[in-house]
C-alpha cells in the first residue's frame, strides 16, 4: 500500500483552524478548506511511485482490480476529502448521469471552453456525494415543505417577500417551489439586494430558527441565495452522522469538519451564495422540486466491526472502524481499490503508522491488516 501526500485547497470559505487542529499542525492564518485524497487530475495524491494518477495509469487492472475497471473504466471513480467549512459554501445541485452526459455533449458541440467561467459541465459524469461529520456540522439539504417555508418567510415581516409567501400557499408542492425559486433567481438584482438586506436584519433580530440565515447573509450580503436558502431544510449533524446528496438535491455546507466522498466529477450548478456563474434555465432543468426530510444517515453495523454508510450508488462506499484499545487486528483486504484515512487516535495500516489526517491507498487485492486505537474511514467502490 502507498502512503498518500495530499493537497490542501485554500478556498476562501475554509476554516483557518479545523484542519490544522486535526493534523496537529500550526495554523497559517489562511483558510484551509479541503484535503483531497485520490486521483483527481486537479490535485492528485502523491506517492513514492508518483502521483496516484500516474500509478493507476501505468497499470489500471493491477491497481483498481478487473471488476472496478470493467464497471467504471481505468480510473479511480471516487474522490475522498476532509472538508473544513468556516463559512457557507455556494448553494448548489449536481446532475444525474443522463443530464451530465447531455449537458457535457451540448457544451462540447457548442465549443464552450472547459475553463470558461460560464461552463456548467466539466465532464460527462454525475456527482453524488456523502458528508460525514467529525464535529458538529451545519448544512442545508433539500426543500422544506412549502407551507413551512412560507411560514419562515412570512415571519420576517418583509413586504417584498409576500408574493413568494402567496405562491408557496397557492400551488401544488412542485409548482410552488419551482415558481418561487425561479422568481428569486430572476428578480431585479437591485430590488433583490434590498429585500435580502431587510430580511437579513430581521433574521438578526429574531434569532432562533433564523440565525443560520443571518450568518449566511453576513457572508453574502445582498445575494439572492440568502432567500433561496430559506426554502431548504437546515440540518445540524452530530459527529458520526452523515448526509447523502443525490442528483438534483439543492444543498450547501455551512460550518464544520467532515469526511466527504463523491463521484470523481466537477459538475456543479449553482443557485446562489457565490460570485460565480448561475445558469438559471439549466439549474431549473436539473433541480428536483421535491420537499422532504433530509434523511440523516447513521452507520449500519457490518461484519468485523465495520460501520457502513449505505447509499444507492456504486461509485463509492464509505465506512468506518472505531478501534478500541487492545482490540484485534482487522483484515481489510478487498478486490477493489481502497483509501484508508485515520481521523482519531493512532492506527497501523500494514507498515504505515497513521495519525489523524493521514491516509494510504491500497491497490485491489493488496493485503490490508489494520490495528491500533482510533477511528479509521475506508473508501472503496461497489463493483
Amino acid at each position: 500500500m502507498d502512503r498518500l501526500d495530499n493537497t490542501i485547497r485554500p478556498y476562501a470559505w475554509g476554516s483557518t483552524t479545523a484542519l490544522p487542529r486535526l493534523l496537529g499542525t500550526e495554523p497559517t492564518g489562511e483558510p484551509q478548506a479541503e484535503m483531497w485524497m485520490g486521483a483527481h487530475p486537479g490535485a492528485p495524491s502523491r506517492t513514492d511511485r508518483g502521483t496516484l494518477v500516474e500509478v493507476i495509469d501505468a497499470d489500471p487492472e493491477r491497481e483498481l482490480g478487473p471488476d472496478s475497471v470493467a464497471k467504471f473504466g481505468p480510473r479511480l471513480p471516487f474522490l475522498l476529502k476532509l472538508l473544513a467549512a468556516g463559512a457557507p459554501l455556494s448553494l448548489q445541485v449536481h446532475p444525474d448521469p443522463a443530464q451530465a452526459k447531455e449537458g457535457y455533449a451540448d457544451e462540447e458541440r457548442r465549443g464552450v471552453p472547459v475553463t470558461a467561467p460560464h461552463r456548467n459541465y466539466k465532464d460527462a459524469n454525475h456527482k453524488p456525494e456523502l458528508i460525514c461529520a467529525l464535529t458538529e456540522f451545519d448544512g442545508l439539504c433539500g426543500f422544506r415543505d412549502p407551507l413551512r417555508a412560507a411560514d419562515l418567510l412570512d415571519g420576517l415581516g418583509v413586504d417584498s417577500l409576500k408574493p413568494y409567501v402567496d405562491l408557496l400557499h397557492a400551488h401544488p408542492e412542485e409548482a410552488a417551489l419551482r415558481e418561487v425559486l425561479t422568481a428569486i433567481l430572476s428578480a431585479d438584482p437591485e430590488e433583490m439586494a434590498r429585500t435580502v438586506t431587510e430580511a437579513a436584519a430581521a433574521c438578526d433580530r429574531l434569532g432562533g430558527a433564523y440565525a443560520p440565515y443571518a450568518d449566511i447573509a453576513h457572508h453574502y450580503p445582498g445575494d439572492p441565495g440568502v432567500i433561496a436558502a430559506m426554502l431548504l431544510n437546515h440540518v445540524r449533524l452530530q459527529p458520526g452522522e452523515a448526509l447523502f446528496l443525490g442528483a438534483g438535491v439543492p444543498h450547501a455546507y455551512l460550518d464544520g469538519l467532515g469526511v466527504e466522498i463523491m463521484a470523481n466529477s466537477d459538475n456543479v450548478l449553482r443557485c446562489g451564495l457565490t460570485p460565480k456563474h448561475v445558469d438559471v434555465p439549466e439549474l431549473l432543468r436539473v433541480v428536483r422540486f421535491e420537499a422532504g426530510d433530509p434523511g440523516v444517515l447513521r452507520p449500519e453495523a457490518g461484519p468485523d466491526g465495520e460501520e457502513v454508510y449505505e447509499t444507492p450508488i456504486d461509485e463509492f462506499r464509505l465506512s468506518r472502524y472505531v478501534l478500541p484499545e487492545g482490540g484485534a487486528t482487522h483484515d481489510l483486504t478487498l478486490t477493489t481499490p481502497q483509501i484508508l484515512l485515520c481521523t482519531a487516535g493512532s492506527v497501523r495500516a500494514g507498515d504505515h503508522a497513521l495519525s489523524p489526517g493521514r491516509s494510504v491507498f491500497v491497490p485491489a487485492g493488496e493485503k490490508a491488516d489494520v490495528s491500533g486505537t482510533g477511528t479509521l474511514f475506508r473508501a472503496t467502490v461497489v463493483a
